[in-house]
């Protein structure tokens, strides 16, 4: 009868490896939450991360504009009171002038939002260095664009793959029965498939927001899972059987 890799086999070194890549992917995930929080929780203008939050941020905002979206939400603590704030929302209702904005509104945007959004700026590609840069951003917000979600798309494409191939390498050592752990290896893959492909649907319509939140649920379950189950069996299980099957 053949016999199928399990914990039982792996050395202390291996284990204490594999506990510690996956406590640190765990916190590495607690940390990415607490970031889409911080990026997404005001979109609503209030605190806290809902489903209204991620249809602003996917579908937009249609009865108002880019700028003011981003200033009423994550971008607004970046400046230094709500006097500016109101400056620019206000610039913005009264038809976005350029006399006006060269008064007003450039000074505030020059002090606070030019060292990101400049050609040196990690904002860079939202440039907000000329009057022509700001005015475009004074039309219908629509949300997030399709260039940005295909950057996006491919960066989590590819670095979670890596992180969810090597949680499942470490997660099949576990001893269950066969279909809960080949469910809940195929479950992280699945769900950032349908977490991403989602952000595309919202952008058509904001029901499926609803999606993307359920999505990003499913995926965070069994990423934990997978690794409260794995440290576990690791040290503290005691097969009673010998594995017959990966």
């Amino acid at each position: 009868m053949p016999h199928y890799r399990r914990f039982t086999d792996a050395s202390i070194s291996e284990k204490i490896l594999d506990t510690i890549f996956l406590i640190t992917i765990g916190i590495g995930y607690l940390f990415a939450m607490i970031h889409l929080v911080f990026t997404h929780q005001y979109q609503d203008k209030t605190p806290g991360l809902s489903v209204e939050d991620i249809r602003i941020a996917y579908y937009g905002a249609h009865q108002q504009t880019r700028l003011g979206a981003a200033i009423n939400g994550s971008m607004g603590k970046f400046l230094k009171s709500d006097i500016q704030k109101n400056i620019i929302l206000g610039w913005i209702e009264d038809g976005s002038k350029q006399d006006a904005y060269s008064a007003s509104v450039a000074p505030i945007i020059n002090d606070n939002c030019i060292k990101c959004h400049s050609a040196s700026g990690i904002m860079k590609s939202v440039p907000l260095t000329r009057y022509e840069n700001v005015v475009e951003l004074t039309d219908t917000d629509t949300g997030i664009s399709i260039q940005s979600l295909v950057r996006v798309s491919h960066i989590h494409l590819f670095g979670i793959a890596f992180l969810m191939f090597f949680l499942g390498r470490i997660f099949i050592l576990c001893e269950m029965p066969l279909i809960v752990k080949r469910v809940t290896v195929a479950i992280p893959f699945i769900t950032v498939l349908v977490d991403i492909f989602s952000w595309y649907l919202t952008k058509i319509s904001p029901h499926f927001a609803y999606l993307v939140v359920i999505a990003g649920v499913l995926m965070g379950i069994s990423i934990m899972a997978q690794i409260i189950v794995s440290v576990y069996q690791m040290w503290f299980y005691k097969p009673k059987t010998v594995p017959v099957e990966i």
